[in-house]
């Protein structure tokens, strides 16, 4: 069962970021001032979808992946670990270098950051493409996963800095789209592109359909990117490397045995590994205090960690997308093993969810302001009441009729209005030449709460199938949610009691 492993949300971390860019109209420090303007035009338009595209690409190729997976495995003979790797290589490299890939693009620059990000992800997707083996596909989504991570951060960065007033409601706009359709989108194409066998390559055209699109980006990207500026307060900050190194060192350590623990049986190693990952991450965080007391440049900032809400918002991203990837994990299995849907009709059912969450990162803003401290634990408990909804329609083994449908947009909608606006409202919080570091760690985080979410509720999934019993596919999924309706309520709970010490906080002083 360990041969198909669902994405949860890169989309997520876009859709929080759509927020994220449109809450600010101050530039990012390192920007070139003569380049932020309202761009009227097709040259805007330009700029735009090759900015995008990129974003999109690298969405669409955590979800395309999934519904090859089972190919893949006939055709390299792949064992559930290298399967597992396959996929979750890519999120790997991503999470891991997240935070990097954000100071290197205020150290660098971000159009050439950018850019590099692409052009490592076209290639690596082509060396995808013809890989004759499972070890070298893992390494190959390795790089894939690293060319993403120098990408991404700079997607925020540089619609911050070219679009303003109405130029940037238009592009945020279209970037909503973009996000909501990325997930859906990969799950139905990489069904359509597994489904044709196009000259009898299988699996191969869900890595190479990148490459084309990458190329012709390539080539526009130089024309319509403006440049970096040359001289900025930020380039002068370090890149740290004591304290990436200790961080990529903690990320892997504890994202490894998540990805790959079910599958082995939870070996010592892993448990060792996880042990170790706390001990890394506790060395971290000393090296970036010293880092900060000498007046260096940590790589993440004492300043963003104090800030008002980031506690709270690691906490409600945290659970949120553990949510979001164990509720992922579950269904897509129980439709397809115990209910014989085809991975098309699977990757189409979630396009309600994908859309509904994507919406919310779009409009959230025109509720009242007076809400916004209480819409992540009212779409933590919506989360709750559509995770029992869904539970009800698919007992018995049916496939729900149209209350699957209905409780998948409800849970969007959730789960939307719990990640969003607090993404948002804890960037808009932090000081502008921290923007970055702000974005990255918390990318992070969401990247590690799927990583979470596939490991303890996908465990947990897994482990009730293989019970003994008439519908096995039916109770595990029965037990997986009642253990996602608690996390569900738990996250209301710890985002309530935030917020209302938030506030005791704010009348105090």
């Amino acid at each position: 069962m360990s041969d198909h492993i669902p994405g949860g949300g890169p989309s997520a971390v876009a859709t929080a970021s759509v927020s994220a860019v449109s809450s600010s109209a101050r530039p990012l420090p390192g920007s070139d001032p003569g380049a932020r303007a309202d761009r009227p035009g097709a040259r805007s338009g330009l700029l735009l979808w090759t900015i995008l595209m990129g974003q999109f690409m690298a969405l669409l190729d955590v979800f395309i992946v999934n519904v090859a997976a089972p190919t893949i495995r006939t055709d390299l003979h792949a064992s559930g670990a290298g399967l597992q790797l396959v996929i979750a290589g890519y999120t790997i490299a991503y999470a891991v270098l997240l935070i990097t890939g954000a100071r290197l693009g205020d150290l660098l620059g971000h159009r050439r950051l950018f850019m590099a990000g692409l052009a490592l992800f076209t290639v690596s997707s082509l060396a995808c493409g013809l890989a004759q083996s499972t070890g070298e596909l893992i390494g190959f989504r390795f790089v894939q996963g690293t060319g993403s991570a120098l990408m991404i951060p700079q997607v925020l960065s540089l619609l911050q800095l070219n679009f303003t007033g109405e130029a940037r409601t238009r592009a945020m706009s279209v970037y909503s789209a973009v996000v909501a359709s990325g997930a859906a989108l990969g799950q139905s194409l990489g069904g359509v592109l597994v489904s044709a066998d196009l000259f009898g390559s299988g699996w191969r055209p869900v890595f190479l359909v990148n490459v084309p699109i990458g190329l012709l980006m390539l080539v526009v990207a130089p024309r319509v990117l403006p440049r970096d500026a040359r001289t900025a307060p930020e380039r002068r900050r370090g890149l740290d490397l004591p304290g990436l190194i200790l961080l990529a060192a903690a990320v892997t350590l504890f994202t490894v045995p998540l990805v790959l623990g079910q599958e082995e049986g939870w070996p010592v190693w892993g448990w060792v590994c996880l042990a170790l990952s706390v001990l890394f991450f506790a060395l971290f965080m000393v090296v970036e205090a010293r880092v900060a007391r000498r007046g260096g440049a940590p790589l993440v900032s004492g300043r963003v960690l104090r800030a008002p809400g980031i506690a709270r918002a690691i906490t409600v991203i945290m659970l949120s997308m553990a949510i979001n990837a164990g509720f992922l994990f579950a269904v897509a299995l129980h439709l397809q093993s115990g209910l014989g849907f085809s991975a098309l009709h699977t990757g189409l059912t979630f396009a309600v969810c994908a859309i509904t969450f994507g919406g919310i990162g779009l409009t959230w803003r025109r509720l009242p302001v007076a809400w916004r401290p209480w819409l992540a634990v009212a779409g933590l408990l919506i989360s709750a009441v559509s995770l029992t909804g869904l539970a009800l329609a698919l007992r018995g083994g049916g496939d729900g009729g149209g209350w699957l449908y209905v409780t998948l947009l409800s849970l969007g909608l959730g789960l939307g209005l719990a990640f969003s606006p607090t993404f948002t409202l804890a960037l808009s919080k932090v000081a502008p030449q921290d923007a970055a570091d702000a974005s990255g760690l918390l990318a992070t985080v969401t990247q590690l709460g799927q990583l979470i979410g596939v490991a303890t509720l996908g465990t947990l999934f897994l482990n009730r199938l293989a019970l003994p019993g008439p519908h096995p596919s039916v109770h595990a999924f029965t037990v997986t949610s009642v253990a996602l309706v608690c996390v569900s309520l738990a996250g209301a709970l710890a985002a309530g009691a935030a917020g209302i010490a938030g506030m005791r906080r704010r009348t105090a002083s």
